[in-house]
């Protein structure tokens, strides 16, 4: 029996290591590679909202795994999909249709992220998901193996050329075909008949009718507003400090996580899902302190005290996320329901926290960065405050 759950565990964290470094691979450098087209600035803006926009096709497809295809079948369909899209976006010029192609492969791609937690959790103890979950950021950290690789190669262009999504559209073909050594995750309400609201994947939403529910969805709403803030702008921020080497910077918050999600499982167990999303959200404007106080004074210790606490709260928000709509979500709407959470954090979470800091970094503010940073604190702690006073002890 051991043995069998060591391989089944083995196969789950494979399978989140190739999920996590399939997007890096292209996504990262996107941007300036869209850039550098002609006429490719007018479009930088729209390319560096695909992630937003892809996570609504996430409870549609979740409703796929819940009423038609098991998951891991599903989830082989959207890797294939993705490559396939992203192996035509190599030889696309034209930024415009280079938005569209990106776009729908991000339609296919985003939603393996509920998708590959439901399997995990489906087939592994809350306690083992989060140690199955760390071979995502290893997966993330790994994506560098192209460049680097390209880099010895001698081809030191690697980053700024198309060949960015020949790499992760091998990836995804590699995650595809690795999908048919998953475990079944059989539909849960197969046979059952699709309604409208089934086949827009809005069924999940009543989910929000329960009130301990919806207060939850509306804190990590609003969590995502400061934390997809980090994840947007944090880069421009340090290069706009002096920081020259950006990705590796970065990636001390991704080792860190690494550390801190062996962590997750004591916390859920000793304050409860509700409770350890308020504690992130206290996390999280620490962090926005140290932020604002470097951008105001120049300390660059307290930048990395910001980055290093990554972890923390991605593993408090994200993962505690995804593992509590697992607990509290019915069978038949479990792929659905990580769909909509998958909604809320890449989703909508992303659209208004641009919305919002953009607003403020183009204001007429002496110290733009200072200023965003400080609203980033606001939000969280009235957030806290507001799960602190809904939190049930029970949760």
């Amino acid at each position: 029996m051991s043995d069998g759950i060591n391989r089944r565990t083995v196969v789950l964290a494979t399978m989140m290591f190739l999920e996590y470094m399939a997007m890096p691979v292209w996504f990262v450098p996107m941007l300036p590679y869209v850039k550098s087209l002609q006429g490719g600035e007018n479009w930088t803006l729209w390319c560096g909202l695909i992630m937003g926009i892809g996570t609504f096709a996430s409870p549609i497809v979740g409703m796929f795994a819940d009423r038609r295809l098991n998951a891991e079948k599903v989830l082989a369909i959207c890797y294939f999909a993705s490559a396939a899209l992203l192996s035509g976006a190599f030889f696309v010029t034209s930024p415009a249709l280079l938005f569209v192609v990106l776009l729908a492969a991000m339609l296919f791609y985003m939603p393996t992220w509920a998708l590959t937690a439901t399997i995990a959790m489906a087939h592994a103890s809350k306690d083992a998901f989060p140690r199955i979950r760390i071979f995502g950021t290893l997966g993330w950290i790994a994506s560098c193996v192209f460049s680097l690789g390209a880099a010895a190669g001698g081809f030191k262009s690697f980053d700024s050329s198309p060949w960015i999504f020949a790499g992760g559209a091998a990836v995804a073909v590699a995650a595809g075909l690795f999908s048919f050594a998953l475990p079944k995750t059989a539909p849960q309400a197969k046979g059952t008949q699709i309604s409208v609201g089934d086949a827009l994947g809005l069924s999940a939403l009543v989910l929000l009718r329960d009130k301990s529910f919806r207060s939850f969805a509306i804190m990590l709403l609003l969590a995502m507003i400061p934390f997809q803030w980090y994840n947007v702008y944090c880069a421009a921020y340090l290069k706009e400090s002096g920081y020259q080497y950006l990705t590796t910077t970065m990636n001390i918050g991704q080792a860190g996580e690494i550390f801190f999600m062996l962590l997750i499982p004591l916390i859920f167990r000793r304050i409860g899902y509700r409770r350890s999303l308020v504690l992130a959200l206290v996390v999280l404007a620490l962090r926005n302190i140290f932020f604002a106080v470097s951008s105001a004074y120049g300390f660059a210790a307290l930048d990395f005290c910001g980055i290093v606490v990554h972890g923390l709260i991605f593993g408090l928000l994200v993962v505690g996320a995804q593992m509590y709509v697992d607990e509290v979500a019915p069978p038949e709407l479990r792929n659905q329901a990580q769909g909509l959470v998958n909604l809320i954090l890449a989703g909508v979470g992303v659209f208004a926290s641009n919305f919002i800091f953009d607003a403020i970094l183009k204001s007429s503010s002496p110290t733009p960065w200072t200023t965003a940073y400080v609203v980033a604190v606001a939000i969280s702690l009235a957030t806290a405050v507001y799960g602190l006073a809904t939190a049930k002890s029970s949760k």
